[in-house]
């Protein structure tokens, strides 16, 4: 998996680099037990801090998207496609239930980026 950030970016580098691999997990790129880089090696390779990375791993540690341990590093959490599949069947009924109700898909974005802020 290939990382990028953006200095001049309004986003966070460690937020960027969490947006990242959470993107890799639902699409699929990154599948249960990958292992992700090493902190150091991936904050060599984008020119960060390695604390930016250590943090970036954290908040998807906290978030239970990996595996976070000491000498074995940070893999996505083996158990993650049973919640991914528990998850899309919550979208598909929310797609559904905001279709029923007359709700464009534009529309229910739009409540969701709402809710979420």
């Amino acid at each position: 998996m290939w990382f990028s950030v953006d200095p001049d970016s309004p986003v966070g580098l460690a937020d960027q680099i969490a947006n990242q691999v959470r993107g890799a997990v639902v699409s699929g790129q990154l599948k249960p037990a990958d292992k992700l880089p090493p902190a150091r090696d991936l904050a060599a390779g984008l020119d960060v801090n390695m604390h930016t990375v250590l943090r970036a791993y954290a908040a998807l540690r906290d978030q239970g998207l990996i595996d976070l341990r000491r000498g074995r590093g940070a893999q996505v959490r083996a158990t993650l496609n049973r919640d991914l599949v528990d998850l899309n069947q919550q979208i598909r009924a929310l797609v559904d239930a905001a279709s029923r109700l007359g709700i464009t898909r534009t529309q229910l974005l739009h409540h969701i980026e709402t809710v979420s802020t």
